[in-house]
């Protein structure tokens, strides 16, 4: 956008999506996102898109993704509502559909949770009620003790760097 600041014209501006505010001292105060984007260990993340790819899975009628704080390190829920008349919610279901989101997604926007709900709870203008949503428990968590075999040389390598070594150091 052009800046209307600027001593030259023809400069220009760029939104970034942040939200602040000048404070009376003169510090720039960092209020949150214009948009849904969140930091997870470090990586920008857009549910959105995660929604997306939840939503174009075969079994799966609509869905959610929320960043949950709980224990202090902040985690991708995904609340998913299955399609058809039988409810798919067993662990064979859920873990067919995070296998196919890693497949589909970079690992950090890979939902740490899923749970599964037989709709989305709504408020009475048609919008999601977030806060009407279940705090996911322990078993809709990914297996965290799950190991996942190294697919380049290069996870090959950092693997074999944490594996215990069979050789012993003489002090």
């Amino acid at each position: 956008m052009p800046d209307l600041f600027a001593a030259a014209p023809g400069q220009r501006l760029y939104r970034t999506g942040d939200l602040a505010r000048w404070r009376s001292d003169g510090v720039l105060e960092f209020l949150g996102r214009l948009d849904h984007q969140v930091k997870i260990r470090g990586v920008r993340v857009e549910p959105g898109e995660i929604e997306v790819v939840l939503r174009e899975h075969p079994a799966v009628r609509d869905g959610l993704v929320v960043v949950d704080d709980a224990g202090g390190e902040r985690r991708l829920v995904a609340y998913v509502v299955f399609a058809g008349e039988s409810q798919h919610t067993g662990a064979a279901a859920l873990a067919e559909l995070r296998a196919s989101l890693a497949a589909r997604l970079p690992a950090a926007m890979v939902p740490a949770a899923l749970v599964p709900l037989p709709a989305l709870p709504v408020l009475s203008n048609g919008k999601i009620d977030r806060n009407a949503l279940p705090r996911p428990d322990a078993h809709h968590f990914a297996d965290p003790t799950e190991r996942i075999a190294p697919r380049t040389p290069l996870e090959r390598d950092i693997a074999e760097l944490g594996a215990p070594s069979s050789r012993s150091i003489a002090a």
